[in-house]
């Protein structure tokens, strides 16, 4: 059975009210759960703007000129939105499953997603492919897969351990005879610094079970995955 999903509904952070920390107007666009608005809201956004602060001091700028007034404020609400994820297992993005007569190959490609390198703090962004196999005909919605790549991502991440990440809730959740996630993505602290190469991609791998035993059947996976 082939299955190749190019375009899925995927999760993407909704309003919610304002909020303010220290006379700074910190509202932001946020998840609507309240679970993760919840893990949001324990971030110290004060904190963070004055951080800012003290960077454009650093740099030799002026942080109470016109342009740059309201940054503190403005990073503080973007790191709201980037890294929501800390602390949310990703499997907990699984809320359903069903079952079906089927154990045959389920596959998801080109997720979009956007996460931000622990190293540089710059971002990291590309796509997720997921595959899997399902036992005794347990599946979830295809769109909770591409919840679990957006919670995984949303959090100060390397590639590797978020492929690995991504494919352990899988396997947790599913109990999948076999899971492969393939994560392709451009690093801008590769792209724009250091060895300053725009374009190089990273390819990472996750393998688990009989994708992972079975050479053919992760070769036909592969060439699934090719296929424009």
């Amino acid at each position: 059975m082939e299955t190749s999903i190019n375009s899925i509904s995927y999760f993407r952070p909704a309003a919610v009210s304002a909020t303010r920390h220290g006379g700074l107007d910190l509202s932001s666009s946020l998840v609507d759960d309240e679970e993760k608005l919840a893990v949001a809201n324990k971030i110290d956004s004060e904190k963070v703007a004055l951080g800012v602060r003290m960077i454009l001091e650093g740099l030799g700028d002026n942080p109470d000129r016109e342009g740059l007034l309201e940054t503190p404020a403005r990073v503080a609400r973007m790191y709201q939105e980037l890294v929501y994820g800390v602390n949310v297992d990703p499997a907990s993005e699984i809320t359903c499953t069903f079952t079906e007569e089927t154990e045959e190959l389920v596959l998801v490609k080109d997720i979009p997603f956007s996460s931000v390198c622990e190293h540089h703090m710059l971002p990291f962004v590309g796509t997720a492919c997921i595959a899997y196999l399902p036992k005794d005909g347990k599946i979830t919605g295809l769109s909770k897969l591409a919840r679990v790549v957006e919670v995984a991502s949303r959090r100060l991440q390397v590639q590797e351990r978020m492929t690995t990440q991504i494919a352990d809730a899988i396997e947790t959740k599913l109990k999948a005879r076999g899971v492969l996630v393939l994560l392709e993505a451009e690093h801008l602290c590769m792209s724009l610094r250091g060895i300053r190469k725009p374009g190089s991609k990273t390819l990472t791998t996750a393998l688990r079970g009989e994708i992972k035993e079975n050479t053919a059947l992760r070769q036909e996976i592969m060439t699934l995955l090719s296929r424009p």
